[in-house]
């Protein structure tokens, strides 16, 4: 009884949350992360509900070649689509592409950011969330602790956009090098399987570095500070970092990392909402496809967005390559092979198939758009 109550009145208090254009230049600005414990989201929930205003829609900005699909409310219950982001996917909200698709059909559209993957699938398990975007790493972590999520596509890699950083004047030369070494990252991230993926093919074991476990901000504070040799982490946050503490780059994701992330959303979401689903994915694509070609313009509109500079943010879009994948058994493969290697390592408690959060191929086929 106890739970069904907080599963009630969780997601309210953190979809009230909104944390938004935090400089990446101030070490001292306040991050949030989740999860929280049971009691630590009860009296912290009740708080910050006093605090934060409920989330809002952004204006829209066109861009070209939006699909002219309608979506048809007989075949969608949703009139609000709560929409958790990343910085490192904050252009779908700073365009307002979604807003302008689905706002005439009577649909809002509600932005929660999070700092990393983790925390945002910990959002959408209890409700908070409908979709949101991630890294091949978190929602693994989510389904070998129980969560209900599902797939619903793809996201191109983007090797280049992730590194393992060591201070300018670090006696660290090499991968093999961080043994013993303390290393900082998010656990259950993208970040976290480069580090696996790079320590492996170097030929050290996971058990030879000593892991930190901290989420983006925290982590960056570590490293500034000095309490950590090493921090694997993820652009923008990479490309600030080096720009702002002169981080060098110990070895990025070439080579090593082979897939991207995913977009994600309850289940009940998408089976009773399809319609809403495939404008949200084809809008989304739209957006890929028009960054690919106005990669200037897409730095210039996030550079005061996320307050880094021009240059520093070109670097970042530079090295990120867009686009969506669809769910077929080739990722599904692919994925499977990350889990795998989190069960093998005893990162997580138990095996995880990854076909338990993959639809059927007809319902991909109800709203995936074309890639």
């Amino acid at each position: 009884m106890i739970n069904q109550i907080f599963r009630r009145l969780i997601p309210k208090w953190i979809s009230l949350i909104e944390f938004r254009n935090i400089p990446f230049n101030n070490q001292h600005k306040l991050f949030f992360s989740f999860p929280l414990p049971i009691v630590g989201a009860f009296v912290t929930g009740l708080c910050l509900s006093l605090l934060f205003a409920a989330c809002s829609s952004t204006p829209t900005v066109n861009v070209p070649n939006s699909s002219a699909t309608s979506v048809s409310n007989s075949a969608s219950n949703a009139k609000v689509v709560r929409f958790g982001y990343q910085k490192s996917t904050i252009l779908l909200r700073t365009k307002g592409v979604l807003e302008k698709r689905l706002t005439p059909e009577g649909i809002t559209v509600q932005w929660t950011e999070f700092q990393a993957g983790p925390q945002l699938l910990e959002a959408m398990n209890v409700g908070s969330i409908d979709i949101g975007p991630v890294g091949e790493s978190p929602p693994i972590f989510a389904q070998a602790a129980g969560a209900s999520l599902t797939y619903v596509v793809g996201t191109a890699a983007s090797p280049a956009g992730s590194a393992i950083l060591v201070p300018q004047n670090s006696q660290i030369q090499k991968v093999t090098d961080l043994k013993g070494k303390k290393v900082a990252f998010q656990k259950g991230s993208s970040a976290h399987l480069l580090l696996v993926q790079a320590l492996e093919k170097s030929g050290l074991k996971y058990t030879d570095i000593e892991p930190k476990y901290l989420a983006p901000a925290d982590a960056r504070a570590a490293f500034v500070k000095g309490s950590v040799d090493a921090w694997v982490i993820w652009d923008p946050f990479y490309a600030a970092a080096q720009e702002a503490t002169k981080a060098r780059v110990l070895i990025d994701g070439t080579g090593i990392n082979k897939q991207g992330g995913y977009y994600l959303m309850t289940r009940k979401f998408v089976t009773e909402n399809p319609q809403t689903v495939k404008a949200i994915l084809e809008e989304i694509q739209n957006l890929e496809e028009w960054s690919k070609t106005h990669r200037e313009e897409v730095a210039k509109t996030l550079a005061p967005v996320l307050g880094i500079d021009l240059e520093t943010m070109r670097k970042a879009t530079n090295r990120r390559t867009f686009g969506l994948v669809p769910v077929d058994d080739n990722l599904i493969n692919l994925q499977q092979g990350v889990a795998d290697t989190y069960y093998k390592l005893k990162l997580i408690p138990k095996e995880v198939n990854v076909k338990d959060a993959v639809l059927t191929k007809e319902e991909y086929a109800a709203f995936s758009p074309k890639t």
